[in-house]
């Protein structure tokens, strides 16, 4: 045996549906509340994503395929604030894969991880404050570098 626990294929429904068991997912109000107290709330999505809907204020931006290494305590790439006890929020648009992403946080040790249900989409729906985000392309940011 190779040591890995299963070699049937999982269907991705199945494999939400074991993180999502691990999770205690969080209403919006449930996480502007969290937030108060000290949570991180951490939008994953990418810019272009960001851009088209909007994002929470106060969010801390950390998109998806850097996430695990900005939140694992012991990796050198680590965020400041990164440690095992810290209550992290993940958000994206609907919360999918926050919700995968919430479950790998936990696989780290974060055992406060978790996720928003509905994700930014829910959280806008609720009402709770949201705003217009400006990404700038590529030749604004180069021109804006260029000025010194």
């Amino acid at each position: 045996m190779s040591g890995l626990t299963s070699s049937l294929p999982r269907t991705i429904d199945q494999v939400l549906a074991d993180a999502r068991a691990r999770l205690r997912r969080l209403s919006p109000g449930e996480a502007a509340a969290a937030s108060r107290q000290g949570a991180v709330l951490v939008d994953i999505r990418p810019a272009a994503q960001r851009a088209a809907e909007g994002e929470i204020p106060g969010t801390l931006i950390v998109e998806r395929n850097v996430l695990e290494w900005r939140f694992d305590p012991a990796c050198d790439a680590r965020l400041p604030i990164a440690r095992y006890d810290l209550q992290v929020i993940v958000v994206c648009s609907e919360g999918y894969t926050s919700s995968l992403a919430a479950a790998a946080l936990q696989d780290l040790g974060l055992a406060r991880a978790t996720d928003l249900a509905g994700g930014f989409q829910a959280w806008a729906a609720s009402g709770l404050p949201v705003r217009a985000v400006q990404i700038p392309s590529a030749q604004s940011a180069a021109d804006q570098s260029s000025v010194s």
